[in-house]
């Protein structure tokens, strides 16, 4: 009895050791499968995430490319526009007024006109004027033209010589021949989308699950451009040995490693000059990394999609919000600073500790030119009185017109400085001649901000319309004239 129990206690201990190792093994062979299931799934979901990351970073370059074409085209259509609104209009060539008052029309920000020999001879800017195409590699880009008057160039988004703006720059000759148009756009939406497109950006705002990790290295040097880990950026990447096996666009790879502890698998493949990889770690996959994968492709896909919605839409909205800006406190006649304007400058944005000059002009006799000879004869000589307002005193301050014959301007410079100035002044005036008005007198009064402590800027206006006032009155005393406004 004691030898049967002894028999089948001993069975029943090989049967229970049995089945813990058939229960054991049975998992074990689970555990097996599904890591190898879910090394696969994982695997041929990165490779699935590495296509499309690879589809993004090629779509928004081709998008680029497509804009920036298009753009070119647009900005050679209005440089042939310009151009032949200048030729229709001769006298609008050297009127930075009238070419100022076309490039708004035109939605352009600089117009410049070069004469045969590829120098800037006038235009929207005057400090340009000079400037050739031998001034540097920006100009020097258009060299071409100076060879063939059948050309239309555009040049890509550019710094410019002057000043280092990011400009893109339209050039074409007029119908005659004799001079050159050009016209520059800040190309913002253009400079925004490609800020937005950067592999890091691109990249770094791409959304992953736990445990996975995206890469974007120089495939020459394995230094890593783009990571969802902001970290990673600039380092070299691991397993750099292996840049020589993916040497060959589409052909991709995978590798599994040690890094931090943590083991991870990798798929790695060369598009163009980059080497994309995936990293996941090994011990965080499981069947819901599949349902995960499919959510952040879905994701991912409407992102992109609506972030470009979302900031196009917001750029356009700040670009019309800026141009109503602009429009708002802009004269339209003169194309000077309008009342709007003067008023918010003096009384939000002038410092005392800026040394100025406020210089308050009139021009005299427009009632009379007004009555005999037209309103047309009196819109010539107010722009004319503009254009040389602003082509001596705009570089170093602002020109206002705040009334129908009144000027304002607020000149930051010193005595001598602002004495050469008014001395310029005096010559253009002196030699100007329109089309109807033959001459032109302009009265102004001036004082310095320095030169007493004023309790306002409406306090130095007064004293300056004195003086005005007080030049007028001899002007019309030595022409032995009746006063008229």
């Amino acid at each position: 009895m004691k030898k049967q129990e002894k028999i089948k206690n001993k069975i029943s201990w090989k049967l229970i050791v049995t089945s813990v190792l058939v229960v054991i093994f049975a998992m074990l062979m689970e555990f097996g499968i599904l890591v190898y299931i879910n090394n696969k799934s994982s695997e041929t979901t990165s490779k699935v995430l590495l296509d499309q990351v690879i589809s993004i970073i090629d779509e928004n370059r081709r998008n680029e490319e497509e804009m920036l074409a298009s753009l070119k085209n647009d900005y050679m259509i209005r440089a042939r526009a310009v151009s032949y609104m200048i030729d229709s209009r001769p006298e609008s060539e050297q009127d930075v007024g009238e070419l100022n008052k076309i490039a708004t029309l035109m939605s352009v920000d600089e117009i410049h006109i070069f004469d045969a020999t590829g120098t800037i001879c006038s235009g929207t800017i005057p400090k340009y004027y000079g400037y050739n195409f031998d001034s540097g590699d920006q100009m020097g880009f258009f060299k071409p033209m100076l060879k063939d008057k059948e050309l239309t160039m555009c040049q890509d988004v550019t710094p410019n010589t002057s000043e280092g703006k990011e400009m893109m720059y339209a050039i074409t000759w007029n119908e005659e021949g004799t001079h050159m148009v050009q016209v520059g756009i800040k190309p913002v939406r253009l400079l925004e989308e490609v800020k937005q497109n950067e592999i890091s950006a691109v990249i770094g705002n791409m959304p992953t699950y736990e445990g996975m990790h995206i890469y974007v290295a120089d495939a020459d040097t394995g230094i890593i451009r783009g990571a969802t880990e902001s970290s990673k950026i600039g380092r070299t990447i691991s397993k750099a040995d292996y840049i020589n096996d993916v040497i060959t666009d589409g052909k991709t790879i995978s590798f599994n490693y040690w890094y931090e502890g943590k083991r991870y698998n990798s798929v790695v493949k060369k598009s163009g000059d980059y080497l994309i990889g995936i990293l996941y770690e090994t011990a965080i996959n499981d069947k819901s990394n599949l349902a995960v994968m499919a959510v952040m492709a879905a994701y991912l896909i409407i992102t992109v999609v609506v972030l470009y919605l979302v900031v196009r839409r917001l750029l356009m909205a700040r670009a019309e919000r800026d141009e109503q800006i602009r429009l708002s406190n802009t004269d339209e006649l003169t194309g000077c600073l309008n009342r709007r304007a003067y008023e918010d400058d003096i009384n939000n944005k002038l410092s005392w500790t800026d040394k100025f000059v406020y210089v308050s002009m009139d021009v005299d006799g427009l009632k009379m030119v007004n009555d005999t000879m037209g309103h047309a004869a009196g819109d010539e000589l107010i722009k004319g009185a503009a254009s040389c307002m602003t082509r001596c005193y705009g570089e170093n301050g602002k020109v206002y017109r705040t009334g129908g014959d009144e000027f304002v301007a607020i000149v930051f410079a010193g005595d001598e400085e602002f004495a050469q100035l008014k001395k310029n002044f005096d010559k253009k005036i002196a030699s100007w001649h329109g089309k109807h008005v033959s001459s032109m007198v302009i009265s102004s009064g001036y004082v310095f901000s320095d030169e007493k402590k004023w309790d306002s800027v409406y306090d130095m206006a007064k004293v300056a319309d004195r003086k005005m006032y007080d030049e007028k009155n001899k002007h019309y005393e030595t022409k032995g004239l009746e006063r008229r406004r």
